[in-house]
């Protein structure tokens, strides 16, 4: 399988535009335009019923101590965890693309709706739910496409992993609303195969500045 994307190189840093954040000019950050990007597919396995897609970010502190803290940074060797960003099952092979801004145009209080999707495919939570649970004015469910949205006083330099994966079922056993951690538990003896596409992001004006 191949997997790609008129949006930006493979393992290039992700344009503002397809980020939930982006500086504000001030040593923290802002809303951007969290546009989803373009995703382009081939060489699926023979056999695929449906695909699914998740995009998560490994490099998410484990504790959320100093996150966003101004003066000082969020140590590069604290332990890291898995953020899920996106998660869209039981979408049909063809036609074998995702265009620019169809999951997303705008960083949605509360989260987007799901999790019906196009084609009868579906969007499970991202992190963000979590993330903002208890938030007055945040807290809702979201569902698809948000994209980086780093602590902007983290040292390592976020990636963001888009995987593909190639399903022999047409539709994953799971019921209402759903994670990326459970979906990953369905597609165990289910994949035929899979592809992935990265992306790199950060708000930390020191790391900007050195061209990360």
């Amino acid at each position: 399988m191949k997997l790609w994307s008129d949006s930006w190189t493979s393992g290039d840093r992700i344009p503002a535009r397809h980020a939930a954040g982006k500086p504000d000019g001030a040593g923290g950050a802002g809303f951007s335009d969290n546009i989803s990007p373009h995703l382009g597919w081939s060489e699926v396995p023979a056999g695929t019923q449906s695909l699914v897609l998740i995009c998560h970010d490994f490099d998410v502190p484990s504790r959320a101590d100093d996150v966003n803290q101004p003066g000082r940074e969020i140590p590069a060797d604290l332990a890291r965890v898995d953020f899920f960003h996106w998660v869209l099952v039981d979408l049909p092979p063809l036609p074998a693309e995702l265009a620019e801004g169809e999951f997303s145009r705008g960083f949605v209080p509360r989260g987007k709706p799901g999790p019906a999707a196009r084609d009868g495919a579906r969007h499970g939570l991202n992190d963000y739910t979590g993330w903002f649970a208890g938030h007055a004015e945040m807290a809702g469910q979201y569902f698809g496409y948000d994209g980086p949205f780093p602590p902007f006083n983290d040292s390592l330099v976020h990636h963001y992993v888009f995987t593909l994966y190639a399903v022999a079922v047409p539709r994953l056993p799971l019921e209402g609303v759903f994670t990326g951690h459970q979906v990953r538990e369905q597609l165990a003896g289910r994949v035929l195969g899979e592809a992935t596409f990265s992306g790199t992001y950060t708000l930390n004006q020191r790391l900007l500045s050195l061209g990360s």
